[in-house]
């Protein structure tokens, strides 16, 4: 008889080795997947604020503005290959269209690694068009947290265009089509 309950005991002490081993495991395993999520390098999609922003004036393919983005100290973040959501007044016939029909490569900005947009603001071949002496800017999808920039010069605004962030400045050019 005395086998008949050794047997149980035995198999109740080697269900709680079990899961004792399969609570460490998993313990173990949650631990070494948080500490690897919190090593992870995850670049987040940049917003408005992270960004500083200047305006030069290019006189290439007819004279366009080139807007460059860096991030702020301390800020790793990303462009996606789109235009900037951007106007030069606040009626929608100052809001620059794309002036790319195709989305680009990504942009990562870090430390002095910069983004590159440029602006034409008149393409049309006229007289016509509204005087300006700023461009409001933002990321794409951030449009509360435009901020305003003061142009190099004043622009007459007709059908503006903007490229996509781009890497290099060259790829930056506004060609009007």
């Amino acid at each position: 008889m005395r086998s008949r309950f050794a047997a149980p005991s035995a198999r109740l002490t080697l269900a709680a080795v079990a899961a004792v081993a399969v609570t460490a495991t998993a313990a173990g395993t949650a631990t070494a997947t948080a500490t690897a999520d919190s090593r992870s390098n995850t670049v987040r999609a940049c917003a408005t604020k992270d960004l500083s922003f200047k305006v030069s004036l290019k006189t290439q393919a007819g004279g366009y503005f080139l807007v460059t983005a860096k991030a702020k100290s301390g800020i790793t973040c990303y462009l996606e290959g789109v235009f900037p959501s951007a106007s030069f007044g606040s009626s929608a016939d100052t809001e620059v269209a794309p002036a790319e029909h195709a989305v680009s490569e990504r942009v990562t900005l870090s430390g002095s690694t910069a983004a590159y947009a440029g602006i034409n603001p008149k393409t049309t071949n006229n007289d016509f068009g509204k005087q300006f002496d700023f461009l409001h800017l933002s990321v794409a999808g951030d449009e509360t947290n435009a901020v305003t920039l003061a142009l190099p010069e004043t622009a007459t605004v007709d059908r503006p265009v903007a490229t996509n962030w781009h890497a290099d400045p060259a790829d930056a050019v506004p060609f009007a089509n």
